[in-house]
């Protein structure tokens, strides 16, 4: 077990969250299910909060179709104790969604704990980036 802020933890999250990205673009529901908590929260660039029943039902009937989601960089990651960090990274997003499309770039920010065993994500966050 890697000590609390450990790069060994770091690395294992960091992991943790391509596999969930990989779920989402692979709508992969079984990976989905497992890595979003129950009471999972996204909300979306536009300002929307999403459950993780309406977020994942999405993905699942195919309304919301991720063709992108992928990382620029490094995934940074705060550990705040055994059981809680916070990942932040930039991203390129490419979707389709209910009334429309959206590719760009977004600050993407997820709040991870441990439960049970195993890294859940339980809030995330999109940010559009506005060029200056």
């Amino acid at each position: 077990m890697a000590q609390i802020g450990g790069e060994t933890l770091a690395a294992e999250l960091r992991n943790v969250e391509r596999q969930r990205l990989t779920g989402l673009l692979d709508a992969d529901m079984s990976s989905c299910e497992a890595l979003h908590a129950a009471d999972y929260e996204l909300i979306t660039p536009g300002g929307a909060t999403l459950s993780k029943q309406q977020y994942l039902g999405q993905i699942e009937d195919g309304s919301l179709d991720y063709r992108r989601f992928e990382p620029e960089g490094d995934i940074a990651v705060r550990v705040l104790g055994p059981s809680a960090a916070v990942l932040r990274y930039r991203v390129a997003i490419d979707a389709a969604f209910p009334g429309g499309h959206d590719a760009d770039r977004f600050w993407h920010t997820d709040v991870y704990q441990r439960r049970e065993g195993r890294w859940q994500v339980v809030w995330s966050q999109a940010t559009r980036i506005r060029a200056p």
